[in-house]
């Protein structure tokens, strides 16, 4: 029986929990205030503080450190194939210095500190949100100065793409998929028999726009924005992701908020959810082109696949393509245990 401590920080929590093989035996969402975080200046001055948070939540419900494993969610550092990694001090250097700076960076950062303590435990993370297996032509664009690049959903895409495959008596190898994550930002990638050759930057807000995102914007008007004096860098940046999509639209980025405003007759969310829901279903269509039309499944999953409203929206606008599967929520933490229990039974 391999013993895994799984550490997955977000933006306004970090999620710990133990799994015996793959049997979850504690499960914790150590939730942080907006106070909390205002006190440190950047992600990875919280490390510290998340540390000691993971150490005290284990302690006060009497988990024991007798680790195999810790794996963390990657960081944003570096394009790198698909798989397991395990953490080293350049890795931790690299998720330092990193270009896009997220609360998952300090993933492999507190797996590598928590293995530390309790030799001879090892340290991984896997399928970080930078994995980049996209064809050549993906990455150019018409702008030499500029190169498509990646940063989406890809752990959990992955496990879900496998579990699918499994599920239907195949190999994930031997099928072509478009799969789309609806969480907070919006990543869709098209695998080709076990490499996702196309995917969109959903961290930068490329793509449709999300609860959180811009998505793909005119890029004159864009431009034009950028040199209007309206707005610093940094607001502009913050208004593509974070503080744009939804939230900008409808002032708030919970879909379930949205439905409730729809039921009461509110035509605007209602526009506005159909128009997610559009440039959603747009974006699902032209990953078939890149799969020349051989696809053999649509999945919809992330937060928003709980909706019966975009699932039903989505399934309407994309089902003639292919059979439409739905595995609702997130199912990062027992990938991550997945992972890590194959690279220990190796």
């Amino acid at each position: 029986m391999r013993r895994i401590l799984v550490i997955n920080p977000g933006s306004t929590s970090t999620k710990i929990a133990v799994y015996e093989d793959l049997n979850p035996v504690f499960e914790s969402d150590i939730a942080h205030s907006p106070e909390e975080l205002s006190r440190f200046n950047g992600v990875w001055e919280q490390e510290p503080f998340r540390l000691q948070l993971v150490i005290d939540e284990l302690n006060s419900h009497d988990i024991p450190m007798q680790l195999d494993a810790v794996v963390g969610r990657g960081s944003l550092a570096k394009a790198i194939p698909s798989g397991t990694y395990e953490v080293t001090d350049e890795m931790v250097e690299d998720a330092r210095n990193a270009q896009h700076v997220h609360a998952c960076d300090l993933g492999c950062a507190l797996a590598h500190d928590i293995a530390q303590r309790v030799p001879p435990c090892r340290a991984f993370i896997a399928d970080p949100g930078s994995v980049d297996e996209l064809a050549p032509e993906a990455h150019i664009c018409g702008f030499p100065d500029i190169r498509r690049i990646c940063i989406w959903h890809a752990l959990n895409q992955k496990a879900i793409a496998r579990r699918y495959a499994r599920e239907h008596g195949t190999r994930y190898e031997d099928i072509n998929l478009i799969v789309c994550h609806l969480g907070g930002g919006i990543s869709i990638a098209a695998h080709e028999h076990g490499r996702a050759i196309d995917a969109n930057n959903a961290l930068d807000g490329e793509g449709p726009f999300s609860p959180e995102r811009a998505g793909s914007l005119p890029a004159a008007d864009l431009v034009k924005l950028c040199f209007s004096g309206r707005f610093t860098e940094k607001q502009l940046l913050n208004r593509i992701a974070g503080g744009g999509g939804l939230k900008a639209l409808l002032g708030t980025n919970d879909m379930r908020e949205v439905e409730r405003r729809i039921a009461q007759g509110d035509e605007k969310a209602r526009l506005v959810a159909n128009a997610m829901i559009w440039h959603t279903a747009k974006n699902i269509c032209a990953e078939a082109a890149v799969l020349r039309g051989h696809v053999d499944a649509v999945i919809l999953t992330g937060g928003m696949a709980r909706s019966k409203f975009v699932v039903d929206g989505l399934k309407e606008r994309v089902g003639f393509l292919a059979p439409v599967a739905v595995y609702p929520g997130q199912n990062e933490m027992l990938a991550l245990a997945q992972n890590a229990l194959n690279e220990l039974n190796k």
